[in-house]
């Protein structure tokens, strides 16, 4: 069957020249270069490779796996191997997700040519297929799989076998009959258009037939009128919904003459429901749609830790790659170790362990170029400094050298500020987060006295004793075990201060041999933290009365465990459902790294507490119910016979009374198609707080049960009605209020499901009805 995409697919000369294929280097290190054959398939949506030219080839990627391709002076790989090959005959493959990078060698840089244009074409047309159009594709990857064979069609015992792989359990007798029924050419074989009716004949939602019937007078099609009853009636979607419906239909409706009529077939209404208008995740909260004009410290940041590894935290690798991915999936924190390295280059590293290094100035050169290709908002460059006096200048000279324009080395205004700066007001810069030798008031207030006070100031003789070196914070910033050490050493004509959190001895020993661990701080490198100034972290009372509010703390993961902060670094490498709700939380606002708190928590006299937050009697009631699901991916591939049992959790995480979770019955034998038809009942505090995720998983009584797919995302981003309750007159009991609640379903939506890397699982989903209520009056308990 040749693929349904066929003459859609951008032609080109690179592209027939990457289906007759290519002999390319793969690179995975200097030391491993293995030659392979590289050749795009027929279908225009599939890279094969081989050993050799005619060798058995097998998969090596889709194009919809691949996010973007790269020249060959942007892999580290490559540039390494700079002296053995040039770099223009070199491209980099990038993937979604975790997916390793592909370094490859063309024979020449017009080969290197071809494919890197080609793929970028087709990825292009990847990225902006329809909704139709990306079905089509998964149907044609679905076929290439089943027709074992290769001839192009596929019979009965190979449809068998396709059922196993796309996770359906069917009776012999009864996938025989929806094999007839579609082999109209009576052929004992499926091809074409007809695998496509064997298809729909699978795939057909009894619950969406019955759904569309509840509002069809004939069955046959929604009416522009019908069509209006059913956004307002089970969507809510209010006084507009005239409007909408004839929007959706000229949308959705496959056919001209229904589009006409403004009419909408089942197979409209399907699309409908499918699509991004009816999807879980409101479509309005996609771009940025929040006010970005308030200070730095009212929005959650999206940050990363640990940023510059790609493995693990004991003897992984440093790459700048890690920087690039974070960035380009929204980080606008991103976390830097700095230690000093050979030749007076500083590296970057995890610390005391076997993880690989990287330079400093490459990474600074990354965030050059990719600081702002996702997002125009500032990324703050969190400097956790292990050098030397040298090799901090060297640090400071790299970050002004480098970044130049795009690093804030002062105030916006030069004018002393009474809060932070918006991230609106600070667009395209990069701020320099760590430790400061003075305050923002003294390098503002004081720059040119104290200039002239350090030109003229002598080179401090070196003292046997730590008292005579010590001198108080200022007040502000004083702690009754914190001192200012003055240092004579190496600073020549300028003396700088480090923090010292110990009671001081009186040994009568020189500074250099007794200050072992603590480094001194260059007043170069000080000098470009501007607003972001890190201090420690004792408790809240001394913050609040100590500390200035561009003064930044860190404090243990046991003392963060459920505190609200702005910024909250998370290991992007490493998935998981800590990933799951970070990546579900800033999935909104058009994923540019900075999402608004709520009001109560950016009044400075709010008296809000996540321990009480509100009174229960103001709870409000979610009602999901979980009616099916639609094509779950199998959790073990190499296991053609295995079939999933599918169930499906609905996690909730909030303030510690709203945190909660509630799931299914399992689903036996049935991935393709599984129904549950069961509702989850949930009560919430504080719903703008709330984070929902809905996992699907394969039901093993045995252990633990399966990962199949997931989606979170915060309340306030899900579409949804809200049905209010007039006045009560008195309480009413929790049992009545539930049974109100029962008749207020808004919303039929599908929750298009990703996996463990956060790449799509299309066309896996789940249809689920919500329901959000909230009562004026007071619910018994």
């Amino acid at each position: 069957m040749a693929s349904l995409l066929q003459g859609r697919l951008p032609i080109s000369q690179d592209v027939l020249l990457m289906q007759k294929g290519t002999m390319m280097r793969k690179v995975r290190s200097k030391n491993w270069k293995k030659l392979r054959y590289f050749r795009l398939k027929e279908d225009g949506m599939t890279v094969w490779h081989a050993r050799q030219v005619g060798g058995r080839a097998k998969a090596s990627f889709s194009i919809s796996d691949v996010e973007t391709v790269r020249n060959g002076h942007e892999s580290e790989v490559l540039r390494s191997l700079a002296e053995e090959f040039p770099l223009e005959q070199g491209f980099t493959i990038v993937f979604h997700g975790r997916r390793s990078n592909l370094d490859l060698v063309a024979n020449s840089v017009e080969e290197a040519q071809i494919w890197m244009k080609g793929l970028q074409l087709l990825v292009d047309f990847v990225t902006n297929m329809d909704q139709q159009e990306r079905l089509d594709q998964w149907l044609s990857d679905w076929f290439q799989r089943g027709d074992k064979n290769q001839d192009g069609r596929m019979s009965f015992h190979e449809v068998q076998r396709l059922l196993r792989l796309m996770n359906v359990e069917m009776e012999q007798e009864h996938a025989f009959q929806l094999f007839q029924a579609a082999d109209t050419s009576q052929s004992d074989t499926l091809e074409g258009q007809e695998f496509i009716e064997f298809y729909k004949a699978l795939t057909k939602r009894v619950e969406v037939l019955e759904l569309f019937g509840n509002f069809s007078a004939d069955g046959q099609k929604l009416t522009l009128l019908e069509f209006v009853d059913f956004l307002q009636e089970e969507q809510k979607e209010g006084d507009h919904a005239s409007d909408l419906a004839l929007e959706l239909i000229d949308r959705h409706e496959p056919s001209e003459s229904g589009k006409l009529r403004h009419v909408l077939s089942m197979d409209g209404f399907l699309s409908y429901l499918y699509s991004k208008d009816g999807d879980i995740f409101n479509p309005s909260c996609l771009p940025i749609y929040q006010d970005m004009t308030q200070p730095l410290n009212h929005y959650y940041i999206n940050s990363s830790h640990n940023t510059y590894l790609v493995g693990d935290q004991l003897c992984g690798q440093s790459s700048v790659e890690g920087y690039i991915r974070a960035l380009k999936r929204g980080c606008r924190c991103v976390e830097v170790d700095v230690w000093d390295g050979p030749s007076g280059e500083p590296v970057v590293y995890h610390g005391h362990t076997l993880t690989s290094r990287i330079l400093f100035k490459e990474v600074v050169a990354t965030l050059a170029q990719y600081a702002f290709q996702t997002s125009d908002y500032p990324v703050i460059l969190s400097l956790e400094n292990h050098c030397s006096w040298e090799q901090q200048e060297i640090i400071a000279h790299h970050l002004t050298e480098i970044l130049g324009d795009q690093l804030l080395s002062t105030t916006l205004d030069g004018q002393l500020p009474t809060q932070l700066p918006s991230p609106e007001e600070l667009q395209k810069k990069i701020l320099v987060k760590g430790k400061k030798l003075s305050t923002l008031e003294e390098d503002l207030e004081e720059e040119e006295e104290l200039e002239t006070e350090l030109e003229g100031e002598q080179e401090p003789e070196l003292e046997p004793q730590f008292e005579s070196e010590t001198q108080e914070l200022s007040p502000r910033s004083k702690d009754k075990n914190e001192k200012v050490v003055m240092c004579p050493l190496l600073c020549s004509s300028i003396c700088c201060q480090i923090t010292v959190q110990v009671p001081l001895p009186k040994l009568g020993l020189p500074l250099f041999f007794k200050q072992k661990s603590k480094a001194i701080l260059c007043p170069s490198l000080s000098a470009l933290v501007i607003y972001t100034k890190t201090v420690s972290f004792y408790n809240f009372t001394h913050s609040r009365e100590h500390y200035r509010f561009y003064e930044l703390s860190s404090f243990s993961e046991t003392k963060a465990k459920n505190l609200i902060k702005e910024t909250v670094a998370m290991n992007v490498q490493t998935a998981g459902l800590e990933m799951d709700i970070y990546d579900g939380l800033f999935r909104q606002n058009g994923g540019c790294g900075y999402v608004l708190k709520p009001e109560f928590l950016r009044d400075t006299h709010s008296s809000f507490h996540p321990e009480r937050p509100i009174s229960p009697f103001k709870a409000q009631t979610l009602q999901i119910q979980v009616i099916s699901g639609q094509q779950l991916p199998k959790v073990d591939k190499t296991k053609e016979g295995s079939i999933v049992d599918p169930l499906v959790r609905v996690e909730i995480f909030g303030v510690r009374p709203d945190t909660t979770r509630q799931e299914t019955s399992y689903v036996e034998n049935n991935g393709f198609n599984p129904y549950w038809g069961q509702t989850l009942c949930f009560q919430l505090l504080v719903p703008e707080l709330a984070m929902l995720r809905f996992l699907v998983k394969d039901y093993n009584w045995t252990s633990r049960n399966d990962f199949i797919g997931q989606y979170t995302l915060p309340w306030t981003c899900m579409q949804q009605g809200e049905c209010v309750l007039p006045p009560l007159a008195k309480p009413l009991t929790l049992a009545a209020f539930l049974m109100l609640s029962s008749y207020a379903f808004p919303g039929y939506r599908h929750i298009h499901l990703l996996s463990k890397d956060g790449t799509s699982l299309h066309p896996a989903s789940l249809f689920v009805h919500i329901c959000m209520l909230e009562a004026l009056g007071e619910v018994e308990s």
